[in-house]
């Protein structure tokens, strides 16, 4: 492989790995995290391709920008939009901060960079955006007792990133361009950790294990890949529900809302 890979959230668990795994096939790297010191070891240990640090905080309107300012007219050939920030709380103990953090993280930073590099990528004719969320994006119908874990602004911004990823691929894809959300369950990374959860006791899947499936995800041409799901048409079920319901609007009102 070769190109030029912009990696967000490359200081650690996933996109750590993502940008490990691209050095290692002879990708340049732009790796963007808050930590310069573990994007800086990156530099170090894959001496023979370009990594370019770029320390960003993307929950704040600069930090995006500073990667926008980074990336501008580079020829990227591949973005990994993985910043990621939990805060899992009932939402009306959400703190306005922390959700104006966890929106910029996992929608607007997602939104605003590919907005920025896509034009390049279709000048091109050619480009690859991964957009990481979690099955949870799927966990909107489920009880408290389903699904305990207090996470309405979590949940949605996920959500967000499924039917970005789709919507984006159906208009990008005459171009060249391949769109894919990538949706793993539990990862073992410190990404819990740094949220003061302990989940050492659920069964985890490992950051290689994701990123595996989400490059062999590309070659097989998917959108959505879900790396725990074994059966793949549970996936196309739901998508092919949700098309359904689209399909049967009409312009009267609905039977059960008249009086």
């Amino acid at each position: 492989m070769s190109g030029l890979a912009v990696v967000t959230g490359a200081s650690s668990g996933i996109g750590r790995e993502y940008a490990r795994r691209l050095a290692s096939t002879g990708v340049n790297l732009i790796a963007v995290g808050r930590r310069r010191e573990r994007l800086e070891e990156l530099a170090t240990e894959f001496p023979d391709v370009s990594v370019q640090p770029v320390v960003a905080d993307l929950s704040m309107r600069d930090g995006i920008e500073t990667v926008i300012d980074a990336v501008a007219a580079q020829p990227v050939t591949m973005l990994i939009n993985n910043a990621g920030v939990a805060h899992y709380k009932a939402f009306i103990d959400l703190p306005r901060e922390q959700a104006e953090e966890l929106v910029g993280v996992k929608v607007l930073a997602p939104t605003l960079l590919t907005n920025a590099i896509a034009p390049h990528m279709v000048a091109r004719n050619a480009g690859q955006i991964v957009n990481v969320a979690g099955m949870i994006a799927f966990s909107g119908p489920a009880s408290l007792e389903e699904v305990p874990l207090r996470r309405a602004v979590y949940a949605s911004s996920l959500a967000y990133a499924v039917a970005f990823s789709q919507t984006l691929h159906a208009e990008l894809s005459p171009h060249g361009i391949h769109v894919q959300v990538l949706l793993p369950g539990v990862v073992a990374t410190e990404f819990h950790e740094r949220q003061g959860m302990d989940l050492s006791a659920a069964p985890r899947m490992s950051a290689a294990d994701v990123v595996t499936a989400s490059l062999r995800g590309l070659e097989l041409g998917e959108i959505v890949t879900a790396p725990g799901v074994e059966q793949d048409n549970l996936l196309h079920s739901v998508f092919t529900a949700d098309l359904v319901a689209f399909g049967a609007q009409a312009p009267e009102l609905a039977t059960r809302y008249r009086e």
